[in-house]
């Protein structure tokens, strides 16, 4: 793509020598990296772009290097904490006035850096796309100039994605709604459909999406079969055969982070664990070790690694298998970022294709759950608001699968989603009521005492409903909201929004509800499907007759004329991996009869024969954990058993009634 022609220009400009001399003054680099420039050029002459440049190609600097040349703000949409921190760091370091808005920060923290926002005085912020759902952040945004609107992990838009998350559906109409000057995603992981769905999306003409070359000559690529009981002591004899220097284990789940790191320790090795289930200030001390260590291993689950600055990693160990093509191709994209040689080994066990399997599985809503969900929808009015946490629970819904059924109503043209909001506000005084109302006068005082006159006081925190207190005040909420913000801004009191709630309109009613019900669930087994589908992707590659990473390159449309020299194809007499079978243990009997006599135990929960299936394969859902059954020995008894086989069983069994 990076042939086209290039667009005139058609906003602010940079000379050239302006562009280098920023690159070595401010940044540090003699030189760009292939398809850094192009990306920069179309940027700076004011139009939107798209990147889908290798982990470890520098996507960061296409961002960074225009924000510190264009006028305003760069906003930076990126979902990992652990990428904002290790940036910024960085950029603060250049001189470059950078922040983040994230959960870890203080309220005295989140104060300044929104300060900076309304007074200019940032040149970067970084924000996590749920950070876009709060009705604060989203009004005094409104007010600053956003000259680029930069989106990281782009490929998220993309429903059909190896990550769809409905929030980034939104970016788009945020980014016209705050007026961005121009925009520009970036990927490591792109398909050519997923890349044309970007475009498409931030309105990115085709010829200003810059793709570059997957290819590493530095990694070895290697897939070794073993049995589950085998994998342990194939992960230790690596790590003490090999020389030393950092390494990421990959796993599937946060149990086998924590136990596979105590293995390793107890073999004397440097390891730790990290993942998603540790606290915040767990992970961080994690990654500041990591990043400091020669030796260290983290074993991790799939957010470790994106964003860090780390280019010494010298090896990537899969102890379980990628979900996708995609997620192997950021994650051994984290080794050998400085260009020595690095090592990716996959310790291959076909079994665990089971517990990556029914996570798919279990994400798929049953048709019953979908028509409530769309009859409670449909039945709220021309204009409501809705808690996706309410509706996960009631009708037995991931609440990821909820925001993706409603984000379809919107595309299919049923609902307009509007500006979330929180339903109450929290609040601790920090001097006295009587202290607040000296600093205002006639009817400001007044409607601000009428507002504190609404609050309800609990041991030491007030809470105020501002919808509730809005209609007894005859004006608008956003009132009531700036002026509480406005009071915690001169540090008068500490101020939390908690309760978020999503605002719809609905513009039509289906003609044919069931139709409707039919084509939502079926878009969900479609997704299901796919979700399987990328993970046979994973088992193909490793059995490919052919240069693995060749095949594994186009996969990514990039297309290579001979063997690369460096994987288990290449070199072991260019012969495939022999991957034992899979192995399907069948039902046991005595579980059976026991989840059929807790079924009847639990009617409504686990009569359907998916929640059965979920149940018995150790799936959770909303219901099961309302129910406690999460908590019993049966929960996950059948977690080695294929998905399919035990839905086919519980649907025979109720008379092939699809669910």
């Amino acid at each position: 793509m990076q042939s086209a022609p290039k667009p005139s220009p058609k906003g602010e400009g940079e000379s050239p020598a302006g562009v280098a001399d920023t690159l070595r003054n401010q940044f540090g680099f003699e030189a760009f990296k292939p398809g850094q420039r192009e990306v920069i050029e179309y940027l700076l002459a004011g139009h939107s772009a798209a990147a889908v440049f290798p982990t470890g190609g520098g996507k960061s600097l296409c961002y960074q290097l225009p924000a510190v040349l264009l006028p305003g703000l760069t906003l930076v949409v990126s979902p990992l904490i652990a990428l904002m921190k290790d940036q910024i760091d960085a950029l603060t370091a250049r001189g470059i006035a950078a922040r983040r808005l994230d959960s870890t920060l203080t309220a005295d923290e989140y104060r300044e850096v929104m300060e900076q926002v309304r007074s200019g005085g940032l040149r970067m912020l970084y924000v996590a796309p749920e950070r876009l759902n709060n009705e604060r952040f989203r009004e005094a945004i409104g007010r600053a100039r956003v000259s680029l609107f930069a989106v990281d992990e782009a490929h998220c838009i993309s429903e059909w994605g190896h990550n769809f998350r409905p929030d980034y559906l939104k970016l788009p109409q945020f980014a016209r709604l705050c007026r961005a000057e121009r925009m520009f995603a970036l990927t490591a992981t792109a398909t050519q459909p997923v890349l044309e769905d970007i475009c498409r999306e931030f309105r990115i003409e085709p010829q200003c999406a810059v793709r570059t070359g997957f290819y590493r000559p530095n990694l070895t690529l290697l897939t070794t079969p073993v049995t589950a009981a085998q994998r342990d002591a194939a992960l230790v004899d690596r790590l003490r055969s090999r020389p030393p220097g950092p390494a990421i284990v990959y796993v599937t789940l946060q149990r086998t982070a924590k136990e596979t790191a105590e293995r390793l320790s107890g073999a004397g090795f440097a390891a730790r664990p990290y993942h998603a289930g540790m606290a915040a200030d767990q992970r961080a001390q994690v990654q500041e070790w990591f990043l400091r260590s020669d030796r260290g291993v983290v074993v991790a689950t799939i957010a470790f690694g994106m964003g860090i600055d780390k280019a010494d990693i010298r090896y990537i160990y899969h102890y379980n298998p990628p979900k996708s093509l995609e997620n192997f191709a950021q994650e051994i994209g984290r080794a050998g970022r400085d260009g020595a040689p690095a090592t990716c080994e996959v310790l291959f066990a076909p079994d665990d294709l089971n517990v990556l399997e029914n996570f798919a599985y279990g994400d798929t809503p049953t048709a019953e759950a979908v028509r409530g969900l769309l009859r409670e929808v449909f039945g709220l009015g021309e204009a409501f608001d809705v808690s996706y946490y309410e509706l996960s629970a009631a009708h037995d819904i991931r609440l990821l699968v909820v925001r993706t059924l409603l984000c379809y109503l919107e595309l299919l043209g049923y609902l307009e989603g509007g500006t979330p909001f929180y339903s109450s506000y929290r609040f601790k005084p920090l001097v006295s009521s009587a202290e607040i109302l000296s600093h205002f006068e006639d009817e400001r005082q007044a409607f601000l005492k009428a507002i504190l006159r609404r609050a309800v006081k609990a041991t030491t925190w007030f809470t105020i409903d501002v919808d509730r207190a809005g209609r007894a005040l005859g004006c608008p909420r956003d009132r009531i909201v700036r002026a509480l913000d406005y009071l915690a801004e001169r540090q008068w009191l500490e101020l939390k929004a908690e309760g978020v709630r999503q605002q719809y309109r609905r513009l039509r009613t289906p003609d044919d509800f069931r139709a409707l019900v039919g084509k939502l669930h079926g878009r969900a087994v479609r997704r299901e499907t796919t979700e399987i589908g990328r993970l046979h992707q994973v088992l193909d590659l490793v059995r490919h007759d052919g240069c693995q990473v060749a095949a594994l390159g186009a996969h990514f449309t990039e297309r290579r004329d001979r063997p690369c020299g460096h994987c288990s194809w290449c070199l072991g007499g260019r012969k495939p991996v022999r991957v034992p079978e899979r192995h399907a243990p069948p039902i046991d009997p005595d579980v059976w009869r026991r989840a059929a006599a807790l079924r009847q135990e639990h009617a409504g929960v686990l009569d359907d024969p998916r929640s059965l299936a979920r149940f018995l394969c150790g799936v959770s859902s909303p219901r099961l954990v309302r129910a406690k059954l999460t908590r019993t020995p049966l929960f996950g008894a059948l977690a080695a058993v294929p998905f399919p086989a035990i839905y086919e069983r519980a649907l025979a069994e109720q008379g092939g009634r699809s669910a």
